[in-house]
């Protein structure tokens, strides 16, 4: 299988539970819930993804012909002076389009720890140690079980007692970046005070501004 990879960098995880944590991002060309043009926006199914995940022409971006020679190439990315404590993220887009079983076997070997930020539409292969669920409008959700879901904060058709029974270690609720951040984060604060089974999620990469 080839991978197409919009972008790799060695950051900080910037969300969730492991923020802060020392992480190398592999971002994936492509997803289900959106094309990435601009034109196509206003009828997507995720209408508010602030990424950009078009193309193969980031920092460490390319087609890789196999899983091996991305799991090398993701493998660069981590400090040479520090072989432990390796964590990848695996993110997109829609990571799922790509990542199998293949990957993951591969960048085991390599001894990371593999995390995936998915939109919850297609199933994981085995062996992902942390899956992370960002649940988008009305799409149908195949991962009802995991680690993290993590729900952008209002969405009218992703309402978020429409997911408290699902098997998850943590909820985050994140506000909705963009024009109406300050009051999204009011209420996104003020919804998890009432509903303490839920944690305020921000990214803390975009306070910090870092990658």
């Amino acid at each position: 299988m080839t991978y197409s990879i919009k972008e790799m960098f060695y950051t900080l995880q910037g969300e969730g539970n492991q923020a802060g944590r020392p992480a190398v991002f592999c971002r994936f060309s492509g997803c289900n819930l959106w094309s990435g043009r601009e034109q196509d926006r206003a009828n997507a199914i995720c209408t508010f993804c602030d990424t950009d995940f078009v193309g193969t022409d980031g920092q460490g971006g390319d087609k890789f012909k196999n899983a091996e020679a991305l799991a090398h190439a993701i493998d660069s990315f981590w400090p040479i002076s520090h072989q432990n404590h390796k964590y990848v993220v695996l993110t997109g887009g829609e990571p799922l389009l790509q990542v199998d079983d293949a990957l993951v076997l591969a960048l085991h070997n390599l001894n990371f720890t593999i995390a995936v930020e998915t939109n919850g539409t297609i199933p994981p292969p085995s062996g992902i140690d942390w899956i992370c669920v960002s649940p988008k409008s009305s799409a149908d959700l195949k991962v009802t079980q995991g680690d993290e879901l993590k729900l952008v904060f209002p969405q009218a058709d992703a309402l978020p007692h429409k997911y408290e029974h699902m098997k998850f270690k943590h909820f985050y609720l994140q506000p909705m970046d963009g024009p109406h951040i300050k009051k999204n984060t009011k209420n996104t604060i003020e919804y998890c005070k009432s509903n303490p089974g839920w944690k305020l999620g921000l990214q803390q990469h975009k306070i910090l501004m870092i990658p």
